[in-house]
């Protein structure tokens, strides 16, 4: 069996270490009595911890300069099927990754007071669950990729069931089969692949590289089936309108934690998809379906905002935004140029922190007062003011006000959306100008005003362990909003590449257009100077 390990820190595998670490947490803790709860509680939060820690090795021991995977892992797993274990992380992936082992050791820090009853479970099912989605950042072989996809469903499912609200069943049900649809078409579609892959070279293989290089090129009329087939598996996890109906019943039935790693994470698995397999895979039929997810995108913009506007349960409105935040992503993805794409890629970090802390802010008030609804609340900042502080800068974070990091997402997306159809922008801008209008609008009903609820006069403010899980997102907000450079740096060299696979017309353009600056400057220049010999005669 050969083995071959990439760009390792002293060639160790970082990358395996890093995906089944919270896995193997996970099977001590099946050996752990269920009583020794506290230990339970800090063993989960250790290893989330070290996951994170690993994970900020990778950050700074990635080459920024090429595009090629790093920290690549690859031996031969299934040989009859073609089947590798092969891992790897580009300048695209090593973002959500961070993003996932950041968000995953929050969850687990701010679960220790909401969860009461089989804790052991508990914490299991988080540990698996970071191990799925850490997999399917990682995963270059469509085997191992869709076993991750798939796992990462059942811990999922078991949270949203087991520790969610009065309705978690049928909001767990929902998530289940909603995703589970969607990925039995990109399972056919894999399947179809593999077989054309092994028609056009005589070899059985998964590889994703050796399939980028020969299935790239194959007929629209194919492109355009298998496109569909993976769209319905991506689309129903961004969630993209119309597939998005799942998406409330699961964020408001969720604890904290899963709502949390479900907006934080899971959805950016569905916008990964696209980046990583949808475009590179079929470049002619995401062209030819770009003006289609883009009025889908619109609608989510608005429709999400719309419907943000008309809750009265607080975390129903955090769902909404996701929605029409999440279409913005979508739209500057199907753009095809690099800013737009890397504005894109930045907005989905943008969400999983923003809107994980507003989820965090909704669940510190109801572990106090056991309701989510708005007309519950008011005045709150008179008894819990460095709450209501943490709550402004999430609510600011996630509407776009200048000097925090959802403005640079907001404005790269829109910038990058304009270049390509001013029409397409306008329509955007009017989801901003919405999101900012139900998120001061829920800031002034909760916060501000007179306390009228007797039980809202005596609330505790923020404990040291909440300020200890929220401090950090704060900080990303700020450092992200002031000094972006290291997380476009990181994505810039793969983001070119991956628009030189989908749409190299874009550079011929843009070479054509700098001939043509150059070209008027030069005559320009040459006009100035028979000017100026004109004076001196």
């Amino acid at each position: 069996m050969e083995l071959h390990f990439g760009t390792n820190v002293l060639g160790f595998p970082l990358l395996s270490f890093l995906t089944y670490f919270p896995l193997v947490g996970a099977i001590v803790l099946l050996f752990v009595n269920r009583e020794k709860v506290n230990f339970i509680k800090w063993f989960a939060f250790v290893i989330a911890l070290i996951d994170f820690v690993v994970s900020i090795i990778i950050w700074f021991k990635f080459d920024r300069s090429t595009w090629h995977f790093q920290f690549v892992e690859r031996f031969v797993w299934i040989r009859k099927l073609g089947v590798e274990y092969y891992f790897g992380i580009d300048g695209i992936s090593v973002l959500l990754v961070l993003l996932t082992t950041f968000l995953s050791a929050i969850s687990v820090l701010c679960s220790f007071n909401y969860i009461q009853e089989r804790e052991k479970e508990y914490y299991i099912a988080l540990l698996v669950l970071e191990t799925g989605m850490l997999g399917v950042f990682c995963a270059l072989d469509m085997f191992l990729f869709y076993v991750f996809w798939e796992v990462m469903l059942v811990p999922m499912y078991f949270l949203i069931g087991i520790w969610g609200g009065p309705r978690k069943l049928y909001a767990a049900i929902k998530f289940f089969l909603y995703t589970l649809f969607g990925s039995l078409f990109m399972l056919v579609a894999i399947i179809a692949m593999y077989f054309l892959y092994h028609s056009k070279t005589g070899e059985w293989s998964f590889n994703y590289v050796k399939w980028v290089h020969v299935l790239s090129g194959i007929p629209l009329k194919y492109q355009f089936w298998f496109f569909l087939a993976f769209f319905l598996g991506f689309a129903i996890k961004v969630p993209l309108w119309p597939f998005h109906t799942w998406l409330p019943d699961a964020h408001v039935e969720a604890p904290t934690a899963g709502s949390v790693i479900l907006a934080g994470i899971l959805l950016k698995m569905g916008t990964y998809g696209f980046l990583r397999f949808s475009l590179p895979f079929f470049p002619n039929a995401s062209k030819l379906f770009a003006p289609v997810v883009a009025v889908l995108a619109i609608i989510a913009i608005i429709y999400g905002a719309l419907c943000a506007l008309a809750q009265e349960d607080m975390k129903k409105l955090v769902a909404y935004s996701s929605v029409s935040h999440m279409g913005l992503v979508m739209l500057a993805m199907f753009m095809f140029n690099p800013t737009a794409i890397e504005g894109s890629i930045l907005q989905q970090i943008n969400h999983g922190l923003s809107t994980g802390a507003l989820f965090l802010i909704v669940g510190i008030l109801y572990e106090r007062r056991h309701t989510r609804l708005i007309k519950e609340y008011g005045g709150i900042s008179k008894v819990m003011p460095a709450f209501a502080a943490f709550f402004m800068f999430a609510m600011l974070s996630s509407i776009g006000l200048p000097g925090l990091n959802g403005f640079i997402g907001e404005f790269t997306c829109l910038a990058g959306v304009f270049k390509a159809n001013w029409k397409y922008a306008a329509f955007a801008v009017s989801g901003v100008i919405l999101g900012a209008a139900y998120m001061l609008w829920l800031y002034q009903r909760t916060m501000f005003g007179t306390i009228t609820k007797e039980e809202n006069k005596h609330l505790k403010d923020m404990t040291l362990r909440e300020w200890v899980y929220m401090t950090p997102l704060v900080i990303c907000f700020i450092w992200i909003g002031i000094y972006p450079k290291p997380f476009f740096n990181m994505m810039e060299v793969s983001v070119k590449h991956l628009v030189e696979q989908v749409y190299p017309e874009y550079f011929q353009q843009k070479a054509h257009e700098e001939a043509k600056v150059k070209k008027l400057i030069q005559e320009g220049l040459k006009v100035s100077q028979v000017q100026r010999d004109v004076v001196a005669d």
